[in-house]
């Protein structure tokens, strides 16, 4: 295994607990129920939320960077 292939599992795990992190404000119920949603209005994230949100979205770059790139190199 190259040391691309260690980053990855790096990525992978990270990308996982940050999403594990960030909370949901939307009931399942209500997806199937039809009911109003508010999923789609603009709610301003701030603090913590933000900074989950940027770092969720920079490591899913690096993520697909670092499989692209190791595909090349084997």
């Amino acid at each position: 295994m190259l040391w691309i292939d260690y980053l990855i599992i790096v990525f992978a795990i990270l990308m996982i607990a940050l999403v594990m992190l960030q909370s949901s404000n939307e009931d399942i119920s209500d997806a199937f129920s039809g009911e109003k949603s508010e999923l789609f209005k603009n709610k301003k994230e701030r603090g913590f939320e933000l900074f989950l949100t940027r770092t969720s979205v920079i490591t899913a770059v690096l993520l697909v960077v670092s499989v692209v790139l190791s595909n090349n190199l084997h």
